[in-house]
């Protein structure tokens, strides 16, 4: 049995909290503790001097779109473009480097832009060329904009729900002529891109992803061969699409190898693309979203995965959307029991705007909240996007984490990538420095979600993983960070101590303005899958 011993670090354990050694043997943790005892017990180990760094259980981002993500770090990413015509300047640039196939580009958010509107066909005609296929998502991923060819290769689209002259694709539409685009990559940048967007979450510590994958993001063939493709970085598939029984749940788990049936199941869409399924109407828009999903369908998918043994789980977003799935669960609750429905470990995705009822009633079913504290950084505060489409008082009561927490829901923090940032550290600190005060997680708490609770909302409950403990797998990252802090949870009062007497493990400062960890290893299971 080979042993390593990793010596003269600062090793986050709540067995052990001021550990500065750690010994792994065959990809599990076997003990924790000071160095001097540590190489007397273990005198035969490969020994690794951490030189001060930091050591803390690796992260796992719960909701991932794996080849998107890749895409838009290999392709064009407007995330960044500050106005309209940046943006197409970008496109223009962009498009005399690639001068062949489809124009594929995502990231794009007029709500920043100081002309307030996405662009038009024309302009992105004019932009690239007559005759060029181009396919351009909203941040969101809710709704896209397009050249004229594209929509030309769909005739279908125009007919569809979701399609307005002059206006951004949503609903059918969009993915009609999203799964146009799509098609026209081939084996090896689909490759390509699967292996920037892994290596890139290899990179910031993390070891394992949650893909939401489904017929109207990526298609069974992506989450096919993402399954098939071979990383360090561990992926769980998740697949967006109704069944109707227990067997045809099994069937669909089967035939595409996938680990359970949520993720992104739309039961609604998104604020920035105004398809939120909202109970009133949106603050700078009379309509009130779109509802995929109703009760019924929510009640019968639901039943069919709990009979089969398999998790489920919705995108939900908007109040109204969140009504059907409370509704739903409620009456599976009511016919098979609570045990049995929680033994499953249910999800649902972004959660944004909950009450307190649906919040107890979730948490007494044991549904498990996969959220993305990105979200409020982007997009939250009195002068944010949130409070453009809801009105001030609505946004206020986004993305209620710590209601959430408090009522007894397992939280898993992660990013929705390549809709925020995979930067695990940001989202950790976005969640504890929420927009909205009294909505926050105390430092402890966002890191176990987005390390302990994620592995979790996995199906992982062994309450092991995602700890730095003996007989816990030996997934970990090793940081280069500041001095460690300990964080009492209060919003208005922050109480900072060094003590070593307080046995409770210290994180990075994760204050505003404090530089985050910057990753030098990250091992999953024993074996290194980064190095910087």
């Amino acid at each position: 049995m080979s042993t390593q011993l990793l010596v003269g670090g600062r090793i986050y354990s709540s067995s052990s909290p001021d550990a500065t050694t750690m010994a792994v043997s065959d990809g599990t943790v076997v003990w924790l503790g000071a160095e001097r005892p540590g190489r007397a017990l273990h005198p035969d180990a490969e020994i690794i001097d951490l030189d001060g760094a930091f050591v803390a259980p690796a992260f796992v981002d719960p909701h991932v779109h794996v080849s998107a993500l890749g895409r838009t770090l290999t392709g064009l990413d407007l995330s960044s473009a500050r106005s309209l015509a940046q943006c197409l300047s970008r496109l223009a640039d962009f498009a005399a480097a690639h001068p062949d196939g489809t124009l594929l580009g995502d990231g794009w958010d007029d709500t920043e832009w100081p002309e307030q509107r996405p662009p038009t066909i024309e302009e992105i005609d004019r932009a690239v060329g007559p005759g060029r296929q181009v396919y351009l998502s909203r941040v969101d991923v809710h709704s896209a904009v397009v050249s004229s060819a594209l929509l030309d290769s769909v005739p279908q689209a125009s007919a569809a729900d979701g399609y307005t002259p002059g206006a951004p694709l949503c609903a059918r539409a969009h993915h009609l002529v999203r799964a146009a685009a799509l098609a026209g990559l081939s084996r090896a940048q689909r490759d390509r891109a699967r292996r920037a967007a892994l290596d890139h979450a290899a990179a910031r510590g993390i070891v394992a992803v949650h893909e939401c994958a489904g017929p109207d993001i990526s298609g069974r063939d992506d989450v096919r061969e993402l399954l098939e493709f071979e990383h360090g970085v561990q992926v769980r598939a998740y697949w967006g699409e109704l069944v109707a029984d227990a067997d045809s749940a099994r069937a669909l788990v089967d035939e595409l190898g996938v680990h359970a049936l949520g993720g992104d199941l739309f039961a609604d869409g998104s604020f920035g693309s105004h398809t939120a399924w909202l109970r009133d109407p949106y603050h700078d828009d009379a309509g009130r979203g779109r509802g995929y999903l109703d009760a019924d369908a929510v009640t019968a998918h639901v039943r069919a995965c709990t009979e089969a043994g398999i998790q489920a789980g919705f995108h939900v977003i908007g109040d109204a959307a969140m009504d059907a799935v409370v509704t739903g669960i409620g009456r599976v609750v009511a016919e098979l029991g609570g045990p049995k429905v929680a033994a499953r470990g249910h999800r649902v995705e972004h959660a944004e705007l909950v009450d307190t009822a649906q919040i107890a009633d979730l948490a007494a079913w044991g549904v498990i909240a996969s959220v993305q504290p990105g979200f409020d950084a982007a997009w939250g505060g009195t002068d944010g996007m949130y409070a453009a489409r809801l009105g001030r008082e609505r946004a206020a009561t986004l993305n209620p984490f710590a209601a959430m927490a408090s009522a007894g829901i397992s939280l898993a923090i992660g990013s929705d990538a390549p809709v925020t940032a995979l930067d695990p550290w940001a989202a950790v600190r976005a969640a504890v420095e929420h927009q909205t005060a009294g909505h926050g997680l105390s430092p402890r708490a966002a890191f176990a979600a987005a390390t302990r609770g994620a592995w979790r909302a996995g199906g992982v409950r062994d309450g092991l993983a995602g700890t730095l403990v003996p007989g816990a797998p030996a997934s970990y990252a090793v940081w280069d960070a500041d001095e460690l802090v300990v964080a009492a949870a209060a919003d208005s009062v922050q109480r900072w101590s060094t003590d070593p007497r307080s046995r409770v493990p210290g994180l990075p400062p994760l204050t505003p303005g404090a530089a985050l960890p910057r990753c030098l290893r990250t091992v999953h299971r024993g074996v290194t899958i980064h190095a910087a």
